[in-house]
């Protein structure tokens, strides 16, 4: 497969330019890779207006992909907007109300989207839940939910995988969905290299899906892609570009870009038997953990969950034994570490976390604190939070006011509850479980 965007920025180069545009570095060495961050100079396309180098390079993602695919420099938050913005013209076309179902693990884009673009949202509640980013929606209970709606919505919105490695049965909630008429929005952000084992969300079903290229594929930090099925393509097809560019920088990274353009010979020739034979070690690994006393939750292939209290540590201990080790994790809280794994990882590396793991002699278990599901009365919309004055008080000081932050913390980026929403007793005793000790309310 050709890489349209990596050989035009080998043949400019090679001219030894001149460059009197922009960037203000020239080109010239300061941190070693100055000359292949570029901008939209004459032949180097045009992010959300493709019609060249651009424009072949995701038409290469979208064969890879086997449906239509474009290119983020801004993570998944920038596909995520986007996504929701094509709903809303969505809703236009076919005459629905702007209201989206959704499951309360979001990430904190889909938020300040649904601000900004004035979506109604009603959110999803489940009983069995490990922590407040992971939701167990199953197609049983998203029938049941549908089936005695009063005002039925046009999307549904979930996450899968969550932060704690639990994927959704998104093929039996797509068929429901499609039932109702109802469109089906992922955000695949952990989940890139689902689609080289059969299981990405828009080949079981979803309507848009939004992959972080960079957190499992060998792609730079800030890569992703937006992804669309071809029946809503059909019907979108002329609004995703401006929707992109609606929230968009005006200066994409071509070296981000570069990178999603290197990435698709990969994926299309070499990745997929690499991926089979790494997960078969993975699943090795989590075989050995299991039978020496660790607790791993969630069924994401890549993806290693502790439950760090069974074991009688908390999270933050075995982060921090590892970190002595030289092995940084993904995340870590009071109960839980997360370990992503890629293939890119060595078999050495492997053999060296699977060591120090073991390594760690299993205490009494703590006992944990079932947080109880709470469903908090909702004070304000998310955009009038949004376009609210805030104050932040002392946790111990918040029963009754209303919360307001939209500039959560990540890793994992997920409120505890919603901006809008009022602060019970139940919700800072939360709050104090995660050592929260002070929060942004209404002022």
């Amino acid at each position: 497969m050709d890489k349209p965007i990596c050989e035009f920025l080998e043949k400019y180069n090679n001219k030894n330019p001149i460059r009197l545009h922009v960037p203000g570095h020239k080109g010239k060495s300061f941190l070693g890779y100055e000359r292949y961050d570029l901008t939209e100079i004459d032949g180097a396309d045009e992010l959300y207006m493709p019609t060249g180098i651009i424009r072949k390079s995701q038409e290469n993602a979208s064969k890879v992909f086997g449906f239509p695919t474009f290119y983020s420099v801004e993570g998944s938050s920038h596909a995520i907007r986007s996504m929701l913005y094509l709903t809303k013209i969505y809703a236009k076309i076919t005459g629905k109300k702007y209201k989206v179902l959704s499951t309360r693990n979001v990430h904190k884009s889909f938020l300040s989207a649904c601000a900004l673009l004035n979506a109604e949202v009603e959110w999803l509640y489940s009983d069995n839940v490990l922590s407040y980013f992971s939701n167990y929606l199953t197609a049983k209970s998203l029938e049941e939910y549908l089936k005695s709606s009063g005002e039925m919505p046009c999307a549904l919105y979930v996450t899968s995988p969550d932060y704690l490695g639990n994927l959704l049965d998104i093929e039996g909630i797509a068929k429901v969905a499609k039932k109702y008429g109802v469109l089906l929005l992922v955000d695949n952000a952990h989940g890139a290299y689902l689609n080289f084992l059969g299981m990405h969300p828009i080949t079981l079903g979803a309507t848009m899906c939004a992959d972080s290229a960079h957190k499992t594929l060998p792609v730079l930090t800030g890569g992703a892609y937006l992804h669309l099925s071809n029946e809503v393509y059909n019907k979108l097809s002329s609004y995703v570009e401006s929707a992109l560019s609606l929230f968009g920088t005006t200066s994409p990274s071509y070296l981000i870009l570069s990178s999603l353009d290197n990435a698709n010979d990969y994926l299309e020739n070499e990745y997929k038997s690499k991926l089979n034979a790494f997960i078969y070690k993975i699943n090795g690994l989590k075989s050995v953990l299991n039978s020496r006393g660790y607790t791993l939750v969630g069924n994401e292939p890549l993806k290693l969950t502790i439950n760090a209290k069974n074991y009688g540590f908390t999270g933050q201990e075995i982060a921090n034994i590892l970190k002595e080790n030289g092995i940084y994790v993904e995340f870590y809280d009071i109960d839980y570490v997360v370990l992503m794994f890629t293939i890119e990882i060595l078999d050495s590396e492997l053999e060296k976390v699977k060591k120090v793991l073991l390594n760690i002699k299993q205490r009494t278990k703590l006992q944990g604190t079932k947080l109880a599901p709470f469903k908090p009365e909702r004070a304000l919309t998310l955009q009038d939070t949004l376009s609210s004055l805030t104050e932040i008080i002392s946790v111990e000081n918040a029963v009754g006011r209303v919360y307001a932050d939209f500039n959560l913390p990540c890793p994992p980026a997920v409120p505890i509850i919603m901006p809008g929403e009022v602060i019970s007793q139940n919700t800072q005793q939360v709050f104090k479980y995660y050592n929260i000790n002070e929060i942004k309310v209404i002022k």
